[in-house]
């Protein structure tokens, strides 16, 4: 017994010790948060008339609100950047008298559905607004991909390190094909599919593109291309056949061949820009930088929507990354929880009008479904407008079909109207290599069909594909009366093939060309908007609790990251990208309408 209360004792004070500490750890935090805000927004407060505006691209562009920022935490970490927030503070500061002008600098770095081509146009757009004003953008690159050049090419100046270079040697889509480790394995795929050109299920099911994947993935890498040398082509004067000849002659051009081709202005060393900003801004021969505010903290100082309750209201709605079932997670699209959102929207009286912001590759048919349900009685209370960011194909447009009005960029990629369904068995591996076998007792011909221990008969395949037949059709028929369409006219488009926004446009897929902000404008239009009202985002940006519980539990060492940028770091982020890909398939009936696991490019 005095053992035991001793034990019972010596725990106790472990557990007051722990929660001390942990609220000790906690507050501490807490106040270096509250600090260091602070300080970042000091600058904000104290800006100087003839100050720069820099514009940091060493991070990944979102549609949706970034989740709490820790780069409050350290000074010298790039804060996560938001399209919205970017294309705001970059018009904003055209008619702000305190800012004299833009420096680009940096490098992105995307990661999943960010940073994609039709974000970056509106970007640029913006870009081309604020030069419009009269005040100069400069652009200073280092080592710029075909990313960073199509951003910075809307600048008035390009400056390049002398040891820099222009990596653009144009768009390539490299998908890994499956087939064969799946053979040596012993991993048997059954596939089920509606649409020629569904070519999701080909990286599991062949070892090289068929003709249909690589005729639709080459027609959309020349229409995005295409675009893209078009967009820099205008504002450096340029031909776009006059890039594209330099480009395929140099592949990579370092800085002078840079300049020569007129891709650059001329080369400098980061410290002459910043001498040459600092006489600009007036402080010539003072120590430290030139007057200047981070685009993160400039935005910070500008206007949100207003507090309290507002009697009108637009909102914009981000469904971005893989459509699944049920609640979803992060950078995944819950039908459940997506609906849910929906529904309070669609009963918010002050919600007077809804755009959907999509940046998807699609997911589960079940899912999409049940979200395109909610936007169809939306639609009968409410505008609903489409916004296509990067991506809006397959389950992303299932969603999108039936707006009032979808606008998309030329670089958006869309359409992929198909379904299909995809069985795994893993009979031979566990029995030939394993030595596991299976017996079985049911009351019915199918009780079994949902196994992965031996392949589908073709009676259960039969039942699948009955279903996926079925989706497809059902897919088309919503198609077709969103869109205004026959039947006809959206078969002949669909059969799962992948389209540019440009193309999209033309087939009557797409209503207008234009970003988020015509979106908007259309809406306020649709909607008639009085002139006070505000715009609400969802989801929100989420609070500091909830992001240090996300932070404490998902913690992982430094160490994990060693060597990520090597050969053995790329080959593993590749495989597991695959791999996590899978699972985001889970769809209770197995049919999905996706876009192939890699339609990415640089």
């Amino acid at each position: 017994m005095k053992n035991f209360i001793t034990s019972m004792l010596g725990a106790l004070v472990a557990l007051l010790i722990f929660t001390f500490c942990g609220l000790v750890l906690f507050i501490g935090i807490l106040g270096a948060i509250v600090a260091m805000g602070a300080r970042k927004n000091a600058p904000a407060q104290n800006l100087e008339i003839g100050s720069y505006l820099v514009f940091d691209l060493s991070n990944n562009l979102l549609d949706a609100p970034p989740p709490f920022d820790f780069s409050i935490l350290s000074p010298d970490r790039p804060e996560p950047l938001q399209l919205r927030t970017v294309t705001r503070a970059l018009r904003a500061a055209a008619a702000d008298r305190r800012i004299a002008g833009i420096l680009l600098k940096g490098s992105f770095k995307p990661a999943g559905l960010g940073s994609g081509y039709a974000a970056l146009r509106e970007v640029r757009g913006a870009l081309e607004d604020f030069r419009r004003s009269g005040k100069p953008v400069r652009a200073y690159l280092e080592t710029a991909d075909t990313r960073d050049y199509y951003l910075a090419s809307a600048a008035s100046e390009i400056t390049i390190n002398p040891y820099g270079m222009i990596e653009m040697p144009g768009l390539a889509s490299v998908p890994m094909f499956m087939a064969g480790g799946f053979e040596k394995f012993g991993i048997g795929i059954q596939v089920t599919r509606v649409g020629k050109y569904k070519a999701f299920v080909e990286p599991f099911t062949r070892k090289n593109m068929s003709p249909e994947y690589r005729e639709e993935t080459q027609r959309l890498l020349d229409d995005v291309w295409a675009t893209l040398l078009a967009d820099i082509g205008r504002s450096r004067k340029l031909a776009p056949a006059a890039i594209q000849a330099t480009v395929d002659s140099q592949g990579l051009l370092q800085a002078d061949a840079a300049v020569k081709a007129g891709l650059a202005d001329k080369s400098a060393y980061l410290d002459q820009v910043i001498d040459a900003l600092k006489a600009e801004t007036g402080r010539g021969n003072a120590k430290g930088s030139f007057r200047q505010i981070s685009l993160a903290d400039y935005g910070r100082t500008l206007p949100h929507a207003p507090a309290g309750i507002s009697h009108s209201e637009l909102a914009i709605v981000y469904a971005e990354g893989d459509i699944v079932d049920g609640e979803g997670g992060p950078e995944e699209v819950g039908g459940t929880a997506f609906a849910r959102k929906l529904r309070e929207l669609r009963q918010d009286d002050r919600v007077k009008a809804v755009v959907l912001r999509i940046n998807s590759p699609g997911g589960s048919v079940t899912a999409s479904e049940t979200i395109e349900r909610e936007l169809r009685l939306m639609r009968a209370a409410k505008p609903v407008v489409v916004s296509m960011g990067s991506y809006a194909a397959s389950g992303g447009y299932w969603i999108a079909a039936d707006a009032d009005r979808i606008f998309a960029e030329p670089t958006t990629i869309t359409g992929s109207i198909g379904v299909f369904g995809i069985q795994f068995d893993v009979q031979r591996l566990l029995s030939d290599y394993l030595g596991f076998t299976f017996d079985r007792v049911k009351t019915g011909k199918f009780a079994d069909a949902d196994t992965i221990t031996r392949p589908k008969t073709p009676e259960e395949l039969a039942v699948v594909q009955r279903l996926v037949d079925w989706s497809y059709s059902q897919f088309v028929a919503k198609v077709a009366e969103g869109r205004k369409l026959t039947r006809e006219q959206v078969e002949a488009i669909a059969q799962g093939r992948v389209w540019s926004g440009a193309e999209a446009r033309q087939l009557g897929l797409v209503d207008a060309m234009g970003g988020l902000d015509a979106a908007v404008r259309y809406a306020v239009k649709k909607a008639a908007l009085p002139g006070e009202f505000r715009i609400v985002e969802y989801p929100a940006k989420q609070t500091l609790a909830e992001e240090l519980a996300k932070m404490f539990g998902k913690m992982i060492p430094e160490s994990a990251h060693a060597g990520a940028n090597g050969l053995v770091g790329q080959v593993e982020r590749r495989l597991a990208g695959e791999v996590a890909e899978l699972k985001s398939y889970n769809d209770p009936q197995g049919v999905y309408a996706r876009l192939p696991l890699d339609l990415s490019f640089p």
